[in-house]
């Protein structure tokens, strides 16, 4: 059997980037946030999330949702909006 690519949501990566300039981090800091690694290693895949060239990983788009207080579906529906994420969220952030 053939393998069989599924949809990518369009806005994901736009999201992504709108959720790490809301809470104010460089792509270096927001590995550290996600437990990603080193930062000097994981900017570039960050880079990729944002720019639409590769897609996070299911727990780090719930990492990245949680991070912004939001749901998972708000992240990867494109007919649904981001609200507005401040320093303010990254501040109740789940273990």
């Amino acid at each position: 059997m053939g393998k069989v690519s599924r949809p990518l949501p369009a806005r994901l990566g736009e999201k992504l980037l709108q959720i790490r300039l809301g809470l104010g981090l460089s792509q270096q800091q927001l590995t550290q946030v996600l437990g990603l690694g080193d930062p000097r290693l994981f900017q570039g895949t960050i880079s990729n999330y944002e720019l639409g060239k590769s897609e996070p990983s299911l727990p780090s788009l719930l990492k990245y949702a949680r991070l912004a207080g939001i749901t998972v579906e708000i992240l990867i529906d494109d007919d649904l909006n981001l609200p507005d994420i401040g320093k303010s969220r990254g501040s109740h952030t789940r273990r």
